[in-house]
């Protein structure tokens, strides 16, 4: 008897596809891969660090709604083991920015705060819309999850970068652009973790907090309906 299967999706075919959650992955995906050219250019012109990491943010995020396309509609199992893929890909950006601050705090130079002020904030109203679009499905699977948690660690590390363009501009030093990019890279890092976990516990039958969540809600509507029906002779 396939008690598992049955468990991990309220149907016991394949889970169905909400059409709204992939055009907002589409959505999502063109504005990652937009950004990703802008800030990669303005993070040479700039000579900003922060902003060579949000770059590289967007092209890591721009492959993961890639990537969430096409495994949306597929198993639980599939779209777990995509979560651990992200999360793998989410801890390398992470080591990889904390490297390069650590290396920068010997030899970097101020960056231009101007550019950093001007693309920190065209990025920002990017990541809020996208996380704005997501949010109704972060309670979901693992792989749902992961793009809410990715959404909104980039609009905190928009933020982020506005703030260090003003200390920039106010202390004449590198040194705020580089404290972002390492709050950048335990984003990251953290995100990573928690997307690990769930997707590891989803791949060995275990329902998370999210998922437990996920589902209440889903029998509550379903009973909700059932009852209305019996309410309603044909």
């Amino acid at each position: 008897m396939p008690a598992m299967s049955a468990h991990c999706c309220p149907t016991p075919s394949q889970p169905a596809v909400d059409p709204a959650y992939r055009r907002a992955l589409w959505v999502a995906l063109v504005v990652n891969a937009a950004m990703f050219v802008v800030e990669l250019s303005a993070s040479w012109t700039s000579g900003s660090l922060s902003l060579l990491a949000d770059s590289i943010d967007f092209f890591g995020d721009a492959a993961n709604y890639a990537l969430s396309l096409a495994v949306v509609g597929l198993a639980l199992s599939v779209r777990a083991k995509a979560a651990l893929l992200k999360a793998a890909c989410m801890a390398g950006f992470g080591v990889f920015v904390l490297g390069q601050a650590l290396w920068r705090l010997r030899s970097g130079t101020p960056p231009e705060a101007l550019t950093m002020g001007v693309v920190g904030f065209a990025a920002l109203l990017a990541n809020v819309g996208v996380a704005w679009m997501l949010f109704r499905f972060r309670n979901g699977d693992a792989q749902m999850r992961s793009v809410w948690i990715c959404s909104r660690n980039d609009a905190i590390g928009n933020l982020a970068v506005m703030l260090a363009a003003l200390g920039v501009f106010g202390t004449g030093s590198a040194w705020p652009d580089l404290v972002v990019a390492g709050i950048m890279a335990v984003l990251a890092l953290t995100g990573a973790r928690s997307v690990w976990r769930q997707a590891r516990a989803e791949l060995r039958g275990e329902p998370s907090a999210a998922g437990l969540a996920h589902e209440h809600a889903h029998k509550h509507a379903h009973a909700h309906d059932h009852g209305h029906a019996h309410h309603h002779p044909h």
